[in-house]
């Protein structure tokens, strides 16, 4: 696993300092979950998509549903 706002390995629970806009909400995520690569991302006015290359589309409407 991989923190999606800096890209750095997630090592078992281990907290990470992420951006303050990330933990306001404010930013969307930059790199991939997965695989650590950073990820093609639009932002507009009602919402962002981010795109890796492997594991293709995320969009702020699906997180929203949770």
């Amino acid at each position: 696993m991989f923190d999606p706002y800096t890209g750095a390995e997630a090592a078992g629970g281990s907290a990470l300092a992420r951006p303050v806009a990330a933990r306001l909400g404010l930013e969307p995520p930059r790199y991939c979950t997965q695989c650590g690569r950073r990820m093609i991302v639009q932002i507009a006015p009602d919402g962002w998509w981010a795109r890796c290359s492997r594991h293709g589309t995320i969009d702020s409407s699906l997180l929203e549903q949770r």
